[in-house]
């Protein structure tokens, strides 16, 4: 029986736990692992596609959860909250895709068009605004190191901490640190000072 069938008491169970909880029953009863996706597969979808695209992203996010499933066993129980896990997981794939991810900057760059904000903004103002920005930021994006770039994403769209970078990277918060503002710097010196505002759209 699956985890969100009702009646089993199961999934609201695994909804009030800790991530590391959950992942710890799924070793008796995989079932239990479904939460693990639930909780997180549509952030991270939204980080991936913003890097990558929405056709990438389905099969990264995919791929991420099949890994993160198949090594549970290993996962520290120390730690509550499984999302720098699970970028982690998620950013060695996008690594791979290095490649596919400087063409969708560039691509993003000339058209101006952000399919993953299209689908995702909540208003046509919001999406006007978000759009305007992300097609400034694509030039200077495609530009960055990986190293840098890694850094200054899982901070501004993984919505990750300066700690929980430095978990997802394997490397010291005083280099996510450095990174992050070597990258900002990076992509303020390639943005116009005073960019045309948005155009008012009916609602």
């Amino acid at each position: 029986m699956s985890l969100v069938d009702s009646g089993t008491g199961r999934a609201e169970d695994a909804d009030q736990a800790s991530d590391a909880a959950v992942i710890r029953r799924s070793l008796t009863d995989s079932a239990h692992f479904s939460a693990i996706f639930r909780r997180h597969a549509p952030a991270l979808h939204r980080y991936v596609a913003r890097r990558l695209g929405q056709a990438d992203a389905d099969d990264i996010v995919s791929e991420t959860f099949r890994t993160a499933f198949l090594t549970r066993h290993r996962y520290d129980p120390a730690r509550p909250d499984a999302r720098p896990w699970l970028w982690r997981i998620a950013t060695n794939l996008v690594r791979r895709q290095h490649r596919s991810e400087t063409r969708h900057y560039r691509a993003l760059a000339r058209t101006g068009v952000d399919p993953v904000l299209e689908n995702h903004a909540d208003r046509v103002s919001e999406r006007v605004d978000a759009q305007s920005v992300s097609a400034l930021l694509a030039a200077p994006l495609a530009r960055l190191s990986k190293g840098d770039r890694d850094v200054l994403l899982l901070v501004a769209w993984g919505d990750l901490t300066y700690e929980e970078v430095a978990s997802v990277l394997g490397i010291p918060v005083g280099t996510v640190r450095s990174r992050l503002h070597r990258a900002r710097k990076r992509v303020r010196a390639a943005l116009p000072e005073n960019p045309a505002p948005a155009k008012e759209t009916d609602q």
